[in-house]
Formats: structure tokens, sequence, C-alpha cells
């Protein structure tokens, strides 16, 4: 992908959700901030059914020293290969919001069906992701770990968290690579003056 590959993939993402609001029938789904994505604490946030925070962003080390290998939209032509690409790892939080006048309850049945959804179809593919794979996949978090994130939101009140790890998102090189060209096979000179000295 491009340069845009963590802005898709989190779009992608939050459209998953989205379209996990709805299927749990939450009246909140036809709200574009339904959705918002940011940090836990921020003013925006506030009547959000669900929040999604990329929390962290590392280096696939499974993938660090491999191309990228590209499909051409030509099926006839061979696939691009970017030699330094950058494979991602991404981390992000998927919290239930704060509805005025509600308690958590009926957010975690909505939770429940985005995890569900994340669960049945766990690749984001197609056009949001530049015609690539992306995987989704739930990440364990032990409470040592849940507590040092959520010590990011000291004015946040705690809320049921899960974590889910997007790989991988490729960001590619600005400048395509050059495609390699043709081999000619042309027969060679020396055969040429055999043939010739032989005629003589």
């Amino acid at each position: 992908m491009s340069a845009e590959a963590v802005y898709r993939t989190t779009l992608a993402l939050r459209a998953r959700l989205q379209r996990a609001l709805v299927a749990a029938g939450d009246p909140n789904a036809g709200n574009p901030g339904a959705v918002f994505v940011g940090p836990l604490d921020d003013q925006d946030a506030a009547g959000a059914s669900l929040i999604l925070f990329l929390y962290r962003m590392v280096p696939s080390p499974s993938l660090r020293n491999n191309d990228h290998l590209v499909p051409d939209a030509n099926p006839n032509r061979p696939v691009i290969v970017y030699e330094n690409s950058l494979p991602l790892d991404l981390y992000y939080m998927i919290t239930v919001g704060t509805l005025p006048g509600d308690s958590e309850e009926t957010l975690l049945r909505v939770l429940g069906f985005a995890i569900r959804e994340l669960n049945d179809w766990p690749d984001l593919v197609g056009a949001p992701v530049a015609q690539e794979t992306v995987r989704v996949t739930m990440e364990p978090l032990t409470t040592e770990e849940i507590s040092r994130l959520w010590a990011l939101f000291p004015t946040a009140n705690y809320r049921t968290t899960v974590a889910y790890l997007a790989s991988p998102v490729w960001i590619d090189p600005a400048a395509l690579p050059a495609r390699a060209g043709a081999v000619l096979h042309d027969e060679p000179k020396f055969g040429s003056k055999v043939a010739n000295a032989e005629a003589a």
C-alpha cells in the first residue's frame, strides 16, 4: 500500500465495526460518530457506542526482510516487487463507549456483535485496503497490560476493552520499482562465421 496504509486499514476496521452496530440493532448505528476513532478521553468520543484506538505500531518481525509482492491489476503482467517496503503490525483497542443515561450493559451486547463480526470475517480485503489482505485477530492482554494502557487516560473511567492485531500493513516506497525487461536470445555470431566458412 501507499503511505495511506495505516489510514486505510483504520477506516476499513471502523467500517466493520459499524456493520456490527447495524447487526446489533444499535439505535446509534446511523450516527457517523457511532464508532469513534481516537483516544478514549477525547471529548468527541462522548456518545459513541464503540471507540477504536490505535495504541501501538511496530515493524512486523516475521516479514521485516521480505519483499512485498503486489499483483498487477492486469493479470497478464507480472507482479510488482517492492524491495524496501515496511511491513507493520497495528495494535488496536476496541472499547465500549458511554451513552448518556445508560449503563455499560447495553454496549456489552454491541461489543459482542463486534467480536463476532471480526471473528467471522477476519480479513480486510478489496478496494478499502488497496486490493490487499490485512488479517485482524484478537490480541490477548493480561490484566497488567490493560492497566498500563488505561494509565494513558487518567481522566477516563475504565470500561470493557478488547485488543486486536491488524497485519500485515505494508508501506511501500513512493517510486514504483522498474519492471524487468524480457530476455532476448540472439543467434551467436560465432555460429554464423562457422557456417560461412563451411559454405566457402
